[in-house]
């Protein structure tokens, strides 16, 4: 007997949000977090934002997992602490994104920086010797 595959489910959808830079090398690390999580969670769409200096915008990496289906949006600051642009600058534009997508709900992580998961691995790395 045939199992059916489960569903494609465009329901959840993940950004990540960094600072941004005119240098595409900048991004290749978000990138790179961005594939992880598509082969590692397939039935998410994810997508990278930025602040400024590059694109996407935050507001259209929402509008375009909104357009695709997506009634829920994890904003995931992709920041080593809770600065000025974490603190002061997202909870503006993610109040905006509730404001001008009423039926969708947004949940914003902490900066990834404060995860102690986070901190131990950069200790680890940090205390790790060359080969």
């Amino acid at each position: 007997m045939k199992t059916q595959q489960a569903p494609h489910d465009n329901s959840h959808g993940i950004v990540l949000f960094a600072h941004g830079s005119r240098d595409p090398l900048w991004r290749a690390p978000i990138e790179a977090v961005r594939q992880q999580l598509e082969t590692q969670h397939q039935h998410t769409a994810v997508r990278c934002s930025y602040l400024e200096l590059c694109a996407p915008s935050l507001p259209d990496a929402v509008q375009e997992l909104t357009t695709q289906g997506a009634t829920r949006i994890t904003v995931v600051p992709m920041f080593l602490g809770t600065g000025k642009h974490a603190r002061e600058d997202l909870p503006v534009l993610v109040q905006a994104l509730r404001n001008t997508h009423p039926g969708v709900q947004f949940h914003v992580q902490p900066a990834i920086g404060e995860d102690p998961r986070m901190t131990a691995l950069m200790a680890e790395i940090a205390c790790s010797r060359s080969t």
